[in-house]
């Protein structure tokens, strides 16, 4: 597989924070959190996963092992030396993170992972019959994701979420194409990723949002538990994209979680 389309600003920083999209959208909804990123300090890469953006969905079955081998490809290609590198994962993000922490720990210097079920494919029935249904249900009726998106996307929104930022989320992941959000939907829930969790070795930050249906704060507390040394943060007011909706309060819990993080990397 070719390396997936990406964006690099900050060339000459030392360490590289990598941005990983969820199962909607692509590396265009991140840009505010670029900025925040690049007024930090920080290098930043962000990916369209395969299938997503400018990237080509694979000829192979979308899998997370799959997707993970090739954000490896990514982190060798233009990742920072050594492990001055810092994966950021959003939502399915989340689950391709810790496994490229597993597959190259000497090049991952710190975690993050955002409003995640790390084992969907082994968490209640009932829930993983739910999550399938209220996201291809839709489609299996004959709408489009870009009519069925914005509905859906506004559920994982806090109560109060709006600004630009939360604007852009719901443009861009209106724009997932139809046969890619199938195929990664299907990935999600046949994932098993527990095992990755007690294995990572990095400095780990598990971020939710208060109101999250997907990555409840209760999961993503489990979730750090279960992580060696693993940190939680819950910012207050946001659902799924505590990243756009409340950028302040997301930040002012990663920003420091990096400098302690790689203060001796």
């Amino acid at each position: 597989m070719n390396i997936p389309d990406h964006s690099v600003w900050g060339g000459d920083k030392d360490v590289t924070v990598f941005l990983l999209h969820g199962g909607y959208g692509s590396s265009e909804y991140w840009r505010p959190q670029v900025k925040r990123l690049l007024d930090a300090g920080y290098r930043v890469v962000a990916w369209d996963t395969p299938g997503y953006g400018l990237s080509r969905l694979p000829e192979a079955p979308l899998t997370i092992e799959l997707l993970a081998d090739s954000f490896c490809r990514l982190v060798a290609h233009v990742g920072s030396a050594g492990n001055k590198n810092v994966i950021l994962g959003h939502s399915m993000g989340g689950l391709i993170a810790p496994l490229v922490a597993n597959l190259m720990p000497d090049r991952v210097g710190a975690l993050v992972i955002s409003a995640t079920v790390e084992s969907l494919g082994h968490t209640e029935f009932e829930y993983q019959q739910n999550f399938l249904a209220e996201r291809i249900a839709p489609l299996d009726a004959g709408m489009k994701l870009r009519d069925a998106a914005p509905a859906l996307i506004q559920k994982m929104m806090g109560p109060n979420s709006s600004g630009e930022a939360v604007a852009l989320v719901k443009r861009v992941t209106a724009d997932t194409p139809d046969d890619t959000f199938r195929e990664a939907i299907r990935a999600i829930v046949e994932y098993d990723g527990q095992p990755t969790l007690r294995a990572i070795n990095a400095p780990t930050l598990c971020i939710a949002g208060e109101h999250d249906p997907v990555g409840r704060p209760d999961m993503m507390e489990a979730l750090a538990d279960n992580i060696p040394g693993g940190e939680y943060y819950c910012v207050k007011g946001a659902a799924h994209y505590a990243w756009a909706e409340y950028p302040d309060l997301f930040n002012a819990a990663l920003l420091p979680f990096l400098e302690r993080a790689l203060k001796n990397v």
